[in-house]
């Protein structure tokens, strides 16, 4: 059972909240440090990795108006005793009973808590030196790769996956109602395209392109099929998000719908092949506008959403109005490919 150890340090006149908080049925255990602290205690609580979420809500409840607190969380690689699950205990103690269907059970209770996702996210779409050099590299790979029609080198470059992070993070400023992650999500991910773009149409100007790359004859063909693999990809790796899985993974889901077909459409567009660079870009814009749909409805059903009631019912309306605008564009995309598909 994955858990997750939360240090809280407290001021004196926080004991009675705190107690309050150790009395919740998802602390597994805890224990008090005072000797390290002159002012307050240092509590250190063992939470269900799928009940942090519920324990952060009721911890800001009750320590929000002391001046002083800090909560910090991590993740637990093993701890003896082990500590099974209520589930796990109910099977031990009882006769064998018929499997349970596993899509009775919710999602919200498979997923990290809404302030690690946060922290996961926020800190890849920071417009860093770190990230415009992943984007230059990523974007040198993937050309290469297109150029010498090698699927393992294009591969390479989805694992680096600098364009994920902006395109999850939007989704997710929608989901929290967040206006400044938003923000700082699309000044990154639009320079992230930008810059990729612009090396890829420079790369064209020295190289033939030529017609004879099959990985690049593929992104200059757009079919509805390619709806579906954007919209399933998309899914997978905000799943993989919420879940905690690895970057690496998380790129290898998405990163395929997103950078190829941009480095071919500059690769081509360097070239002078204009009317094939303009169908690669117009998959690219089906890739993002599905992602961020699939992203978006995907952190909806997760049950991602503020902690308070107010922001909760901005969030409803800011949902609403993407999966409304994200609908509306791939209608429209959707009728370019039926005319010119």
């Amino acid at each position: 059972m994955p858990l997750r150890q939360i240090e809280v340090v407290i001021p004196k006149e926080g004991k009675d909240a705190i107690d309050k908080l150790l009395e919740e049925e998802y602390v597994y255990d805890f224990w008090q440090d005072g000797s390290e602290l002159h002012k307050g205690y240092l509590i250190k609580v063992l939470v269900d990795a799928n009940q942090t979420e519920a324990f952060l809500d009721k911890a800001e409840e009750l320590l929000g108006n002391l001046e002083k607190y800090r909560l910090v969380m991590l993740a637990v690689e093993a701890t003896l005793p082990r500590i099974e699950s209520e589930e796990d205990q109910e099977n031990n103690n009882t006769e064998k009973k018929d499997p349970e269907n596993p899509w009775d059970k919710p999602l919200q209770g498979v997923r990290v808590s809404r302030e690690e996702l946060y922290s996961d996210i926020a800190d890849g779409v920071s417009l860093s030196g770190v990230y415009l050099m992943m984007v230059v590299l990523s974007t040198i790979v993937a050309a290469l790769g297109l150029l010498r029609d090698n699927t393992a080198v294009v591969i390479g470059a989805m694992v680096i996956a600098p364009l994920l992070a902006p395109n999850v993070g939007l989704a997710l400023s929608v989901s929290l109602a967040d206006l400044k992650l938003g923000l700082k999500s699309l000044k990154t991910g639009f320079s992230g395209l930008s810059l990729a773009l612009f090396l890829s149409v420079v790369m064209g100007l020295f190289v033939n392109v030529g017609d004879s790359s099959t990985q690049i004859l593929l992104r200059t063909e757009v079919h509805y099929s390619d709806i579906a693999l954007a919209l399933a990809s998309g899914s997978a790796g905000v799943l993989a998000y919420t879940l905690g899985m690895s970057a690496a993974v998380i790129g290898v889901m998405v990163a395929v719908a997103l950078l190829p077909p941009l480095v071919a459409a500059g690769l081509l567009f360097g070239d002078g092949q204009f009317e094939p660079g303009l169908f690669a870009l117009l998959l690219l814009m089906i890739n993002i506008i599905c992602v961020n749909l699939a992203a978006t409805t995907t952190f909806m059903i997760q049950g991602i959403r503020p902690r308070s009631w107010y922001e909760s019912k901005k969030a409803e309306r800011a949902n609403k109005f993407s999966l409304a605008f994200w609908l509306l564009l791939l209608l429209m995309l959707t009728i370019l490919i039926y005319y010119f598909g």
